[in-house]
C-alpha cells in the first residue's frame, strides 16, 4: 500500500462499480478538509448516482455495505454526510503502526512504483554563448524537481539539457570573430567579454543586412562540419558551459555535463528527419524552404501556419532538432515518457512538433509527450523582470544578491553567530528563498519576485520552513534519548492525531507531483505539515512531560523532521541543523 489515499481509491472505486454496475468507476477519494469529516472523504458517489439518475445517498449506504471492515482494519469507520459523501476515519491502531513503520532503519518514506518507467526529463536548455538569466531559473528547477520526484518514486529518470548551441547566433558569433580577428583562435576568454561581444555582434547583424547574409551562412557551414568554424564554435561552447555549471551547483541543481543533449548532438540525424518527412508525404515547399502544413493548425484568418524544417539556405530550426530528440528518445532511449519543462510561450511549437512526431512516426506508440509548460517571472510593474534601466538580470547576479539580503537577515536574527556560520546560513537561505519562491507557486501562472515576501520569516516561504526543520531538530538534541529506540506510543490528542495524519498523507503528495509535475502541491503540503508541527509543539508539552509520553512524542518530532527534510530535498533545498 503506497498510501492510504490510494488504497481507499481502489477500495471504494471496487465498491460503487460492484453498486452501479459501472465498471472502474472513480471513488475520487480525498483528504478532508477538516478533522470532523474524518481522514478522507469519498466524493464519487454522487457522479455515478448522476448517472443512474438515483439518490446519491442511498448509494452511498450500499457502497459502505460492501467494504467488509474486518478485512479492511486501517478504516475505524465510515459515515454517510451531506447528499452522498462518505466519510472515512482510520484507525489509530492502524495509524501508530504505520507511523512506527516509517521510523525503522532504513525506511524511505516513500515505496517504490509498482509500475517503474523511463522517464526523460527535458529542463533548463539555455541558449548557449550567453549568461544564464532569470528567464532561464523556472525550467531549471521545476525541471529538476521533478526529476528528484520521479527518482524517489522509482522511476528511471534521464535528465536532458537540450542547449540551444547550433542556430543563426553561432553564426552571427563567429562571423564577427573573424571579421574582428585575423584567425579564429583569439576572441573572448571569459564569460563576462563575451556577453560584451554578444551584443556587438548582434547589433552588427541587426544593421548590416551583408553581414547577416555572411552570419546565416555560415551556420549552415557550422552545420555541415567546416573544421575552421567547428573550433570557433567549439570555443564558445565551453566557456558557456563551464559558467552554466557554476550556476546549477550553486542552486543545487543536480544537472551536469553528462546530461547534455544539445541541438548539436541531433546534428547527424537531420537528413534522416527530412527524409522521413518525405517518407510521410508530410514535406512541402514554401518560398523555398521545407515545411509542414498540418489541418489542425491554423492562424487567426484561417491560413495554415507552417512547421518550418529546413530555411531557404539549407539552415535547420528547433522544430528540426526538436523532432529528432523525439525520435531519439522514442527509439534509442525507449522512454515511457518525454516531459519538455519549458516556457509557456513555446506550447504551440510543441503541439506542433509533437503531432507531426506523431504522423511520421518519430514517436513511439508507448511515448508521452508532455510539455510542462510555466509562466514568466513578473517585475511589481507587472512586466518580465528586469533590471531598472531595462536590462535582462543575469541568474547569477540575482542568487548573489539573494544571499547577501538573506546575510543581513540572518545577522540581524542571530548576531552571536560567527561570521563563517551565518555566512554558510545566508547562502542555503538565499537560495533557497529564490527557489522555494518560484515552485511554491502553481507554474502555469506568472508570479511578480518580491524579495520582502520570499526571505520572510512568515508564511509559506523557505525560511519559515527552514527554520521549523532546525527548530524540531533542536529538540531532539536536547533530549538524551538515542533515536533508534524511537517509538509513537500515543495519538489520543487531537494535535498529535492531526500531526501524524498528515505525516503519513507524504506519499500521496509525491506521487501527485510525480504524475501530475506541479511542484507547488509539495510546497502547500510541506507549509500545512510545519503549521501542524507548530501547533503539536503549543499544545502538546514533549521534554516535560512523563517518560513514555516524552518519547513518543519526540518520535512523532523525529518523523516530522525527516518529511520535512526529504520533502525539502525533492525541492532541491538543503536543510540547516541551526538557523
Amino acid at each position: 500500500m503506497h498510501s492510504y489515499k490510494s488504497a481507499l481509491n481502489d477500495l471504494f472505486g471496487t465498491a460503487l462499480s460492484s453498486v452501479a454496475g459501472i465498471q472502474n468507476s472513480n471513488a475520487n477519494v480525498i483528504t478532508s478538509s477538516r478533522p470532523e469529516f474524518g481522514d478522507y472523504q469519498v466524493n464519487g458517489v454522487m457522479s455515478v448516482a448522476k448517472q443512474l439518475k438515483t439518490n446519491p445517498r442511498e448509494i452511498a449506504a450500499r457502497v459502505i455495505a460492501e467494504v467488509d471492515l474486518n478485512a479492511h482494519p486501517f478504516i475505524a469507520k465510515m459515515e454517510i454526510a451531506g447528499p452522498g459523501f462518505i466519510n472515512v476515519h482510520l484507525s489509530n491502531e492502524k495509524i501508530l503502526e504505520r507511523g512506527n513503520g516509517l521510523l525503522t532503519p532504513n525506511s524511505l518514506l516513500i515505496e517504490k512504483s509498482d509500475e517503474p518507467q523511463t522517464v526523460v526529463v527535458d529542463y533548463s536548455s539555455p541558449n548557449l554563448a550567453k549568461e544564464m538569466h532569470v528567464g532561464h531559473l523556472r525550467g531549471t528547477i521545476i525541471g529538476d524537481c521533478l526529476a528528484r520526484v520521479l527518482e524517489k518514486t522509482g522511476h528511471c529518470v534521464i535528465r536532458q539539457n537540450h542547449v540551444g548551441d547550433w542556430g543563426t547566433q553561432f553564426g552571427m558569433l563567429i562571423s564577427y570573430m573573424k571579421e574582428v580577428a585575423n584567425d579564429a583562435d583569439t576572441g573572448p576568454k571569459h564569460l563576462a567579454d563575451l556577453e560584451v561581444f554578444y551584443r556587438e555582434a548582434k547589433t552588427r547583424f541587426d544593421e548590416d543586412a551583408e553581414f547577416a547574409i555572411i552570419a546565416r551562412a555560415a551556420v549552415v557551414k557550422l552545420q555541415s562540419g567546416e573544421q575552421e568554424y567547428l573550433d570557433a564554435w567549439e570555443k564558445f561552447i565551453n566557456e558557456s558551459l563551464t559558467h552554466c555549471q557554476a550556476v546549477y551547483d550553486t542552486l543545487n541543481v543536480t544537472l551536469t555535463r553528462e546530461h547534455l543533449a544539445a541541438e548539436s548532438f541531433y546534428n547527424d540525424e537531420l537528413s534522416k528527419i527530412m527524409s522521413g518527412l518525405k517518407s510521410a508525404n508530410l514535406l512541402e515547399e514554401s518560398n523555398g524552404a521545407k515545411v509542414v502544413f498540418l489541418p489542425e493548425f491554423v492562424g487567426k484568418e484561417g491560413n495554415p501556419l507552417p512547421v518550418i524544417i529546413q530555411k531557404s539556405d539549407g539552415g535547420f530550426l528547433y522544430a528540426t532538432t526538436d523532432l529528432a530528440a523525439v525520435k531519439y528518445r522514442s527509439f534509442s532511449l525507449n522512454a515511457d515518457r518525454a516531459l519538455y519543462v519549458v516556457d509557456a510561450r513555446q506550447s504551440l511549437h510543441f503541439q506542433q512538433v509533437f503531432s507531426v512526431a506523431e504522423k511520421a512516426g518519430f514517436s513511439s506508440d508507448k511515448i508521452s509527450l508532455e510539455h510542462v509548460a510555466y509562466g514568466t517571472m513578473m517585475g511589481k510593474d507587472g512586466r518580465p523582470f528586469k533590471t531598472r534601466s531595462g536590462d535582462t538580470i543575469k541568474l547569477v547576479e540575482l542568487l548573489d544578491e539573494a544571499v547577501k539580503r538573506a546575510l543581513y537577515l540572518v545577522s540581524e536574527k542571530n548576531p552571536t553567530l560567527d561570521e563563517a556560520k551565518r555566512q554558510e546560513i545566508a547562502k542555503e537561505v538565499g537560495i533557497s528563498a529564490v527557489k522555494y519562491s518560484d515552485l511554491s507557486k502553481n507554474r502555469t501562472s506568472d508570479y511578480v519576485f518580491d524579495w520582502a515576501s520570499m526571505l520572510s520569516f512568515e508564511g509559506n516561504t523557505a525560511p519559515y520552513l527552514l527554520y521549523a526543520y532546525a527548530r524540531i531538530k533542536s529538540i531532539i538534541r536536547k533530549s538524551t534519548i538515542p533515536t533508534a529506540s524511537y517509538n509513537i506510543e500515543s495519538c489520543n490528542e487531537l494535535e498529535e492525531r492531526n500531526l501524524l495524519v498528515k505525516l503519513l498523507q507524504y506519499p500521496e503528495i509525491v506521487y501527485a507531483v510525480a504524475s501530475d509535475s506541479y511542484p507547488n502541491h509539495l510546497c502547500n503540503y510541506l507549509y500545512e505539515l510545519a503549521g501542524l508541527f507548530m501547533r503539536f509543539y503549543e499544545a502538546c508539552p514533549i521534554l516535560k512531560e512523563d517518560a513514555a509520553i516524552r518519547d513518543s512524542r519526540l518520535a512523532i518530532c523525529a518523523l516530522t523532521a525527516d518529511t520535512l527534510k526529504q520533502g525539502l530535498d525533492l525541492l532541491g533545498i538543503n536543510t540547516l541543523e541551526q538557523m
